[in-house]
């Protein structure tokens, strides 16, 4: 495996514990983060929200400006290092930044994509001058970043662009041809990363300049949500490209892409969580003021049940977020070196794809139950459930599709694995010979004794599913899209039960905070949100092994998963009352961070 002993390789959840670790979250905050933080969520209040009339509106000139002020404050410079004039700091600190943006879906989305997927190209593949360039005017919004990769015809099939770039017979230069569809920021972008098929073949990716002649950006899309951003095509008719303006290596374009793509995923996924933050604190105020058969719509059950279920799923995703940027943070703490810290973003690349899909999940449960609360309300342009919900309709389609994504996941496990990275065979053949034994994980002591038991039997279930997927169609399983989408639907939820039970472990046992009452709301959260992702997990792969397996070893293959079911007597619905009058409590998500 990749790293360090003493770091955790990507997918590791599957096949080690993380009892004996210490995760990222946000009790473990430093005061610096929490201080931009801070200033991030103020600039938001002050700036951003009162202003999303006009935002909404496509306002001219508007968001570029609240771009600008945000870099006057260090808000763009956080991941830009100090000798090209930013911060320099750490990805979590990144990620909190966009956390506290994203209560207005429209800046949100045109920040990220300017500090993100606009601006990473050139910070981890640029050579030193392409860096000394542009990254000094990007860290200040005295220049903005777009990313240049969809076409008409190649969407999820990045690969397949057609955009054409030729180089001249002197050398000199490159003529790009082509055209690119939905590029954020393109309205007001100044650097354009866009990839190219130089010779028609050698997918590349180049540094395109906005003054470039032949460079032409078209008119504005009329879209669903995120109104308030710009969304425009492309048109390059033989743009000169300065050959000096190559990104990365000729034909290596795709490590360019896929590796920016899984920082965007990862700040997807916080940044929708932070949205859901919003749907649950406008949903809670909005269940206490408004009455209906002569008490608060929030004291019947059903509606505290969906404020209860908002909450478990920001947990989750923000735990699943936080520890992820931790584990990249370890890595790019250990190194300096760029490859290293492309290295790194690589490694994780599959929990990048779980905490996209999750985030963008729970963000689509989240503000579509706030518009349920809110009845006719909900439904009217003047209240903020009609705006979340359009808004949040986006991150499903953004940075690959939760489709694309769910297939990353079982796919990136098994092509490690059959390189050896990745100790799954091992593993699987280990289950298999303890479970013939009927040999299964025992609870351990303590509290989370039972619940550390059950992560530890989902970790076995979905190894021993994927093995027997993976040994029933060889090389055809990337034909399997359903088997491969379920697949990954369980190792999801084993990384979001792990997490969950470390997370609620170091809370209780006071590791970094010693909030009472996030102690008391911690245990609800876990007590109500594992044993439906146990069940989820045990049902999910019998269902998988009766559409894959034959009907001579089917019930050999139930049975093994049936050594690792138990009965597992919990008060759900009491916890989710209870995490219910925590929400109407703190106007919001219950568990408070230290500020």
């Amino acid at each position: 495996m990749s790293g360090s002993n003493s770091m955790p390789s990507g997918a590791s959840f599957l096949w080690e514990s993380a009892a004996g670790r210490t995760i990222n979250a946000p009790e473990l905050f430093t005061e610096d983060q929490r201080e931009i933080a801070r200033a991030a969520r103020k600039f938001a209040a002050t700036e951003i929200f009162p202003r999303i009339a006009q935002i909404e509106s496509k306002k001219s000139g508007l968001v570029p400006e609240l771009l600008r002020k945000a870099g006057e404050l260090g808000l763009l410079m956080v991941d830009i290092p100090p000798e090209y004039g930013g911060l320099g700091l750490d990805k979590t600190t990144s990620m909190l930044i966009a956390e506290e943006f994203s209560v207005v879906g429209s800046f949100a989305v045109s920040l990220g994509a300017h500090t993100g997927i606009g601006t990473m190209p050139i910070l981890y593949f640029g050579t030193p001058e392409q860096k000394a360039k542009y990254l000094p005017d990007l860290a200040t919004g005295q220049k903005f970043a777009a990313y240049a990769l969809t076409e008409a015809s190649s969407g999820s099939d990045a690969l397949a662009a057609k955009t054409r770039a030729d180089l001249s017979t002197d050398g000199t230069h490159y003529l790009l041809n082509g055209t690119k569809q939905f590029i954020t920021n393109a309205g007001f972008a100044d650097v354009f990363t866009v990839f190219a098929q130089i010779g028609g073949k050698k997918f590349s990716a180049l540094i395109v300049d906005r003054t470039s002649p032949g460079l032409t950006v078209g008119p504005e899309e009329h879209k669903l949500g995120i109104r308030g951003s710009s969304t425009c095509a492309l048109s390059f008719e033989d743009v000169k490209v300065p050959a000096g303006n190559l990104l990365g290596e000729v034909g290596k374009g795709h490590r360019i892409a896929f590796n920016i793509l899984n920082v965007g995923r990862i700040k997807l996924g916080v940044g929708t969580i932070g949205a859901a933050k919003c749907a649950l604190e406008v949903s809670a105020k909005y269940a206490k003021e408004r009455h209906q058969f002569g008490k608060p719509i929030g004291a019947f059950g059903l509606v505290a049940s969906k404020l209860a279920e908002m909450a478990i799923g920001i947990f989750v995703g923000e735990s699943m977020g936080y520890r992820t940027t931790g584990l990249i943070d370890q890595r790019f703490a250990a190194s300096t070196d760029e490859d290293a810290h492309v290295a790194a973003i690589e490694e994780f690349a599959v929990e990048a794809s779980i905490i996209k899909v999750y985030g963008s999940e729970v963000l689509d449960y989240c503000a579509d139950e706030c518009v349920q609360i809110h009845g006719g309300y909900g439904f009217i342009e003047e209240y903020q459930p009609e705006r979340l919900l359009r808004d949040s309709r986006i991150n499903r389609i953004f940075e690959g599709t939760n489709e694309i994504n769910r297939l990353i996941v079982p796919a990136t496990i098994l092509k490690r694995a059959m390189k050896g990275q990745a100790p799954l065979i091992e593993r699987a053949a280990f289950i298999r010979a303890s479970l013939a034994k009927g040999q299964a994980p025992a609870a351990g002591e303590g509290e989370f004794g039972v619940a550390t038991q059950v992560v530890e039997f989902c970790k076995w279930i979905a190894t021993y599913v994927l093995a027997v997927a993976a040994e029933t169609y060889h090389v055809n399983i990337a034909d399997e899209q359903e088997i491969l989408g379920e697949l990954s639907d369980i190792i999801s939820h084993v990384f979001a039960l792990d997490t969950a039970v470390a997370r609620v472990r170091q809370i209780v046992e006071g590791t970094g905070g010693k909030n009472e009452m996030n102690k008391a709301v911690a245990r609800d959260l876990l007590a109500a949100f594992a044993p439906p992702a146990y069940s989820f997990c045990v049902h999910t792969a019998r269902h998988i092994l009766m559409d894959v397996c034959e009907p001579e070893s089917l019930q050999s293959h139930l049975d093994a998963i049936g050594k690792m079911r138990i009965d597992w007597p919990s008060k759900v619905i009491a916890a989710k009352r209870r995490i219910a009058r925590a929400v109407l409590e703190a106007d919001g998500y219950p568990i408070q961070r230290e500020t």
